[in-house]
């Protein structure tokens, strides 16, 4: 892969996980875990892929400043000015925004990949390929590009994008990229059943590809606020005033995401159509279907789990103790230090709301 001095590389860490709880917690969530059990956490696949294409130097992580000892200690070749840390959550625009500009000190020519700290990539050839078409495609033209995946079933889980099925490549040296017409955020099952049999419809993967230039001129045009905030930092990016600056703007900086902010709003928004074997591994139900399953279609983490009768379950147990399940069909069983979850697998997205009352119940320590 061609690794231009020009690409850059931001790496976005900072969610919670929540819906992966009682594994995923606020002080050590998902992306920092080896959930996989591949012997790398979720952000060390990440950054290890994008090495590929982005000098190291040019490769951006933005987190949580609670979690910059993490980030150093699972990825100790990264300077410390390459740790963006946010000291409170934002959504990803204001993310966006702060990077674009720790950017422009170094690269007005850069472009940029974003991404996600915790998807699930199984062909990385094709993605790097396809993530380097983009790239080309985006220093010839004044697009804003995400990445689309050809969907497999009508999940609720994802937001979907329309493009525009022309005949006529919009870009001959790649095929696949498409006009966006529309976005729509999870749909409900008889929608997301519509889009699938519509074929014009691909999941939002969430992955960004574009020039500093070209997503500068959209944060101007369709988030003035929020990057009027970030510009008057000009200066004190990449220095001892940095921290300060980024403490007080994200104060009064709104909370809003790029895809609302700005994609939804741009009329020079495309789609590359593409399958990398992707997965945002958002919930348990995305971690069954990237796991092995045994003969009775169980999947298990635990040396001394023993299942009886027991079918289509998730299970992810401490490895010293011995656990005897009997008679549970499409469940999730999770223990993780000192909780215990046990929950339908159609039941998963209610995992959120869990979560807010056991905080509210028993206490910020258990979330």
């Amino acid at each position: 892969m061609a690794k231009s001095k020009h690409n850059y590389c931001v790496i976005m860490a900072g969610g919670i996980g929540a819906r992966f709880w009682p594994m995923s917690r606020t002080t050590h969530p998902k992306q920092f875990i080896d959930i996989l059990g591949t012997g790398e956490t979720l952000i060390q696949q990440t950054y290890k892929r994008f090495k590929r294409i982005c000098p190291k130097e040019n490769i951006y992580i933005v987190t949580n400043e609670i979690y910059k000892k993490l980030v150093q200690l699972q990825i100790p070749e990264i300077s410390p000015q390459q740790i963006l840390m946010e000291p409170s959550r934002r959504n990803t625009a204001p993310c966006v925004a702060y990077a674009n500009y720790c950017i422009l000190e170094r690269d007005p020519e850069a472009r940029i990949v974003v991404a996600p700290s915790d998807h699930i990539i199984l062909k990385e050839d094709i993605f790097l390929q396809n993530v380097e078409s983009a790239l080309q495609a985006a220093t010839e033209n004044d697009w804003l590009l995400t990445l689309g995946i050809r969907p497999s079933r009508p999940d609720t889980g994802y937001g979907y994008i329309q493009y525009v099925d022309s005949k006529k490549a919009v870009y001959p040296a790649e095929k696949h990229i498409k006009k966006v017409k529309t976005f729509t955020e999870k749909p409900n099952l008889e929608l997301a059943e519509t889009f699938l049999k519509c074929g014009d419809f691909l999941w939002n993967a969430g992955i960004f590809i574009w020039s500093l230039k070209s997503i500068m001129n959209a944060f101007a045009k369709h988030l003035p606020e929020v990057d009027q905030l970030f510009k008057q930092g000009i200066g004190k990016y990449g220095t001892k005033d940095e921290k300060a600056f980024i403490s007080a703007t994200y104060t009064v900086c709104k909370s809003i995401s790029i895809d609302y902010g700005v994609m939804e709003n741009a009329a020079n928004v495309y789609v590359l159509a593409a399958d990398f074997g992707w997965s945002d591994l958002g919930t348990w139900g995305s971690l069954y279907e990237n796991r092995t399953r045994d003969d009775q279609g169980n999947t298990i983490v635990g040396k001394n789990v023993m299942m009886y009768d027991s079918t289509n379950c998730i299970v992810n147990m401490p490895k010293e103790k011995v656990v005897v399940l009997q008679g549970l069909n499409d469940y999730i069983v999770v223990e993780s230090e000192n909780i215990l979850l046990v929950c339908k697998k159609t039941d998963e997205q209610q995992i959120r709301q869990f979560v807010n009352d056991v905080m509210l119940e028993k206490g910020e320590k258990y979330v």
